[in-house]
């Protein structure tokens, strides 16, 4: 498979100058040291395949149950079938949206020429699950329209549209590395339908975006589809915290308290990034009740005896460096939640540079310095297999993340 890299040295240096300015105004969301571009190698050369560190991570672990469970599928719609982002993302009238573009593009290692983007970002996803052992696969989430209140797309207002049909087809064309995930907004009034088609067409989970989809968790008018969710066997795999990397409507729909609501429906509920981000309103005291951490909340939830038959994390993007420092430790050190904690990658943010920082890891004694060359080496070829690798080397006080979240096939659907 030919190297996916934007080569013309005019747009990397105009794309390192357009992502410098964002990143040095970020302060410490940014670890500016790792660099600004991925560079976007393809074959992952043999002496970094079989590296020690390679090894130890893949070691006690069956990689046929090793699934990535949060990893974006997206594109322009080129292709003619099916996946769209807003027209903002690619205009300089819309600074933020066009610069988050450009950190997309390069972070998936996307040939950005007219006709070859929704081809570029599938063959770059191939080329990350060929660096993995064979069995491991990738779970690409589909990613519904926001809606208004009767269910109506709000096209001009959703950031990216991934339907049902193309996650389905490309992981179907592919099933040697790829499941796929369908994303049902629950206002849509065909969403029963599409739940039972989604199912039988083999999804493994249903993903929401409650922010920037507008959908209210705690919302009775979602009693049906979370009884229908319930029964089909697929959990809800849904994003809970602040919301940075896609447009939201209502910052307050992620709160990680309004989930409660499909845990006593008996949904089984993934909490994206284990709601590591930003701050939610305490709702047990009232609503106009104190902020707090949407970690912390999380970690109550995780508490509450009623919801551990139902209840999980998903680790994507906790090591990025925008969450605070005592996410990571608390999830390594709290042993008695990893088995409810599910691995994903959050494609393809690791392919950032800038949002993990791995000298940070180091300073505070979360991973050996020695591990920080390979693991660089590691991300110019593969941000995925990075990832995996990094989070498989992180320790606190000796504790590592459990074998067992990795093995993510036993939280999904079966086929």
């Amino acid at each position: 498979m030919p190297a996916a890299r934007i080569a013309d040295p005019r747009r990397r240096r105009f794309l390192a100058a357009a992502l410098a300015a964002p990143a040095a105004l970020s302060g410490c969301d940014f670890a500016l040291q790792e660099g600004l571009l991925n560079a976007c190698h393809a074959t992952l050369p043999s002496e970094l395949a079989r590296h020690p560190l390679v090894a130890a991570a893949w070691q006690g672990l069956d990689p046929a149950l090793v699934v990535d469970a949060h990893c974006h599928l997206f594109g322009d719609g080129d292709s003619g079938r099916g996946p769209l982002r807003n027209p903002a993302m690619a205009s300089v009238l819309s600074p933020a949206r066009f610069v988050q573009r450009l950190f997309y593009l390069n972070a998936g290692c996307v040939h950005d020429h007219p006709g070859r983007v929704d081809e570029s970002v599938v063959d770059r996803l191939l080329n990350q699950v060929a660096g993995l052992p064979a069995g491991a696969k990738l779970l690409l989430l589909a990613f519904d329209w926001a809606r208004d209140a009767r269910g109506e797309p709000l096209p001009e207002s959703s950031t990216l549209h991934v339907p049902d049909a193309y996650a389905r087809d490309v992981a179907r064309a592919h099933p040697q590395g790829f499941e796929w995930a369908a994303s049902i907004h629950p206002y849509d009034p065909a969403a029963l339908d599409r739940l039972a088609a989604a199912r039988a067409s083999g999804a493994l989970a249903v993903k929401w975006l409650p922010p920037a989809q507008n959908i209210d968790p705690a919302s009775p008018r979602c009693d049906a589809f979370y009884r229908a969710l319930a029964a089909s066997g697929m959990p809800l795999i849904t994003h809970a915290g602040d919301e940075r990397a896609v447009a939201g409507h209502d910052a307050a729909l992620g709160n990680p308290l309004k989930l409660r609501r499909p845990l006593g429906l008996g949904v089984r509920v993934i909490v994206a990034h284990c709601a590591s981000l930003g701050a939610a309103t305490d709702l047990d005291a009232g609503a106009n009740g104190p902020l707090r951490s949407a970690f912390d909340l999380f970690a109550r939830l995780m508490d509450e005896a009623e919801h551990r038959g139902r209840l999980l994390g998903d680790l994507s993007a906790v090591a990025q460096a925008n969450r605070g420092e005592e996410v990571v430790a608390t999830l390594l050190e709290r042993t008695d939640w990893h088995d409810r904690l599910v691995n994903g990658s959050d494609y393809p943010l690791p392919g950032v540079v800038p949002l993990v920082g791995l000298d940070a890891f180091v300073r505070r004694g979360l991973l050996d310095a020695g591990a920080v060359p390979v693991l660089r080496a590691i991300r110019d070829h593969n941000a995925i297999l990075f990832d995996f690798v990094l989070k498989r080397a992180l320790a606190r006080g000796g504790r590592r993340f459990a074998a067992g979240v990795f093995e993510t096939r036993r939280h999904l659907a079966t086929t």
